[in-house]
């Protein structure tokens, strides 16, 4: 195995051909153990991920292709320069199925959890190659993120389709006698509904610009936006005949942008409208460097399910991750289910972007 740099002869060589397939994988319990038990603990662990990369390398990548690993990193690199990858242009689907097997080979020997993603690279030197890492767990992460998100929706979507077709077989069959029939007709409407408007929430979903640059670069007044989603979803609080109270709260900046903040708080407070009790009541505060809004609910209680279909609270954590905060659920004073949101807290000097 070799270290990082000595790779990068081999990188120059290929890339005369093409581009050069990159995989990597990180270790994110190594930083995790040296933070909590150690230096010592940090190097058994990494001794045995070394272990379980070599065996697993040796059953799955080509002859002539390339190890590396630099001690004390927590990311194993393998470069596919061996005999038979002659094209000029990396194999998406080849680079996947290669880093599943290795994933699959390490953790069945040292059961930790690893990251990992593929980037091609066009040319050989340091930085490059230092950026190349940090664009393959980039990718991975994404793609990640939307095999986590497809297999969602098809979860969701399958439900009510489910019960659309087997309400209208059993109609079509004649085994539904005439009032049963309109009540089957009429259920099977109303989860046509349903299904409409996840699909009007995946199209809005996909009209959002997620990417980190954009997000980073974007800050909104939380608060302003926490009070517009109340007043959106004012009309569906009042049908459902439930109190809706916004606190009050200074402005607080975000690192989000407006519509994506928006989206956010629109969902959680239509959820806990929805599905909670006859009280929701949403706050905004600060603490440190993080903006903190929470939405709760007097309903049955939290039992560690969503509530709700599962697609509109992905999208949300999703867009909140994406701008390095993060969405949790626990339990609420009120008796309900809480649902908070962790923002960065946008610097002075972007106060003036737009709420």
């Amino acid at each position: 195995m070799r270290r990082m740099q000595a790779i990068l002869p081999a990188i120059a060589q290929a890339s005369c051909r093409g581009a050069v397939p990159l995989l990597v994988l990180r270790l994110p319990g190594f930083q995790e153990t040296a933070w909590r038990c150690g230096a010592h603990a940090a190097r058994i662990l990494e001794r045995r991920v070394i272990a379980a990369f070599r065996d697993a390398s040796r059953r799955i990548v080509r002859r002539g292709d390339l190890l590396a690993h630099d001690r004390g990193s927590d990311v194993f690199a393998v470069v596919l320069v061996g005999r038979g990858r002659g094209r000029a242009a990396p194999d998406a689907a080849d680079c996947r199925v290669t880093l599943e097997r290795l994933v699959s080979g390490i953790t069945s020997k040292c059961d930790e959890r690893l990251e990992c993603g593929w980037w091609a690279i066009e040319r050989a030197d340091a930085a490059t190659l230092d950026d190349a890492v940090t664009l393959a767990l980039e990718r991975g992460r994404r793609e990640r993120e939307r095999y986590e998100f497809l297999a969602t929706v098809g979860h969701e979507l399958r439900t009510p389709l489910a019960s659309i077709r087997g309400y209208l077989e059993t109609v079509l069959e004649g085994s539904a006698g005439g009032r049963n029939a309109r009540r089957f007709l009429e259920t099977a409407k109303r989860e046509t509904l349903r299904l409409a408007g996840m699909v009007d929430g995946m199209l809005e979903f996909s009209l959002l610009d997620l990417s980190p640059p954009v997000l980073a670069l974007q800050c909104c007044d939380a608060r302003e936006r926490l009070r517009t989603a109340a007043d959106t979803m004012l009309p569906l609080a009042q049908s459902q005949d439930v109190s809706l109270l916004v606190e009050e709260a200074p402005p607080l900046f975000a690192r989000i942008g407006a519509d994506a903040c928006a989206h956010v708080l629109t969902n959680l407070l239509d959820n806990a409208i929805r599905y909670g009790g006859a009280r929701v009541r949403a706050a905004c505060r600060s603490s440190h460097d993080i903006v903190i809004i929470e939405v709760e609910d007097d309903g049955a209680g939290y039992d560690g399910r969503v509530r709700g279909h599962g697609l509109g609270l992905t999208i949300a954590r999703t867009i909140v991750e994406r701008a390095g905060g993060e969405l949790t659920l626990a339990a609420s004073q009120l008796g309900g289910t809480r649902a908070t949101v962790r923002l960065p807290r946008a610097r002075a000097e972007r106060r003036g972007a737009a709420s």
